[in-house]
């Protein structure tokens, strides 16, 4: 290699999404890729950094595993977090909290109850699935609540550490689960057009379709039909409590860019809620911090979010510290690496997945 890189970015990719995963190292300055690695393991990462030990600058995700690679291999090098993947993060934290707020918000700002009586069977089925979990719930909650470890509640319930902690942090509380389907990209949209009134389904695919949405009719109508049994099984008089991430949405867009009637539920969730809107400006805080590059607030941020819902994120951020303040100073992020990774999903599928990692850096670095 006639260039030895300074600045570079590295992050993951998948050969088989969800099982195994290799890693691209980008050269952030000349915008393009230095090499692909087999695994994503810190020993291999670390290896391939100590045989450039003139590189200086690392942008990379929050990944723990890369962190500790590359403060072993190059302790003297300033490691850059990813900017957009501290605003996804932060996103999610607020999204949580949100969860969290659910049955408060659905007392107060919706004052609604769930009426049975008018779901379909299958409909009927999960809702009693509800009415178990939210037994197991209060359960749960009580026991954390007098102080009983997680690894004896895990025992007690017999149900798994990670949904232990779910609970006790308040995130199992949707009465219907979504499942993961080619639709949910476009919620935003589809909700966009409910409100607007378009409540027919084949409209609302050939809009969408308008749009780039290459899914089936069957998948808009069947989204479509659950919005108007949800409309119909709350009682009459009362609004519809929205889920929680459109409330999260609505809370963090401008008020501009929402309808009086989603204005007015905003208004009515913080002034029931004074905690959550104070999350909500910690949000739109670190989210202008993050895009300013506002280093000097940071401490103060912090300091404030350590006794609010975004508590858990902001531990987070501490320990990562340098690498956060180096996002808000340095000009580096990773959005060039991303961009290389998606090239790289081009020729995987252009080859059918069956090339092997030395072709597909050759047709990387030569088809640039």
């Amino acid at each position: 290699m006639g260039h030895e890189p300074r600045v570079i970015g590295i992050d993951d990719w998948a050969w088989r999404k969800g099982r195994r995963y290799g890693t691209l190292i980008c050269d952030l300055e000349r915008r393009a890729v230095i090499d692909l690695l087999p695994d994503r393991e810190p020993a291999t990462v670390a290896a391939w950094l100590r045989q450039h030990p003139q590189i200086e600058i690392v942008a990379r995700d929050r990944s723990g595993g890369y962190r500790q690679a590359i403060s072993e291999a190059l302790p003297y090098a300033t490691q850059v977090a990813d900017r957009w993947h501290l605003l996804q993060n932060a996103s999610d934290a607020f999204l949580a909290a949100v969860r969290r707020a659910m049955p408060a918000i659905r007392s107060t700002a919706c004052g609604a109850e769930l009426d049975p009586g008018i779901l379909t069977s299958a409909e009927c089925l999960q809702f009693e699935g509800f009415q178990r979990r939210k037994r197991t719930n209060v359960l749960i909650q009580r026991m954390g609540a007098e102080g009983v470890p997680i690894k004896r509640i895990v025992r007690v319930t017999g149900l798994s550490r990670g949904l232990v902690r779910r609970v006790l942090r308040g995130e199992r509380e949707d009465v219907f689960r979504l499942r993961q389907s080619s639709l949910t990209p476009w919620f935003q949209q589809l909700e966009q057009y409910w409100q607007d009134g378009c409540r027919n389904g084949a409209e609302l695919w050939r809009r969408l379709r308008a749009d780039g949405f290459q899914g089936s009719l069957r998948v808009v109508g069947e989204w479509a039909t659950r919005q108007r049994r949800a409309e119909a099984a709350i009682p009459q008089g009362t609004g519809k409590c929205p889920p929680s991430r459109k409330i999260a949405r609505m809370m963090t867009s401008g008020q501009h860019h929402l309808s009086k009637a989603d204005s007015i539920f905003v208004a009515q969730v913080e002034h029931a809620l004074p905690q959550l809107a104070q999350d909500r400006r910690l949000l739109d805080a670190f989210t202008s911090m993050v895009r300013n590059g506002e280093e000097d607030e940071l401490a103060d941020w912090l300091d404030q979010a350590k006794a609010s819902g975004l508590a858990a994120f902001s531990r987070v951020l501490s320990t990562d510290l340098n690498a956060v303040l180096a996002a808000l100073r340095e000009p580096w992020s990773n959005d060039q690496t991303e961009g290389q990774i998606n090239r790289l999903k081009l020729l995987k599928r252009q080859m059918y997945g069956a090339a092997g990692i030395d072709l597909l850096l050759a047709r990387l670095q030569h088809s640039a």
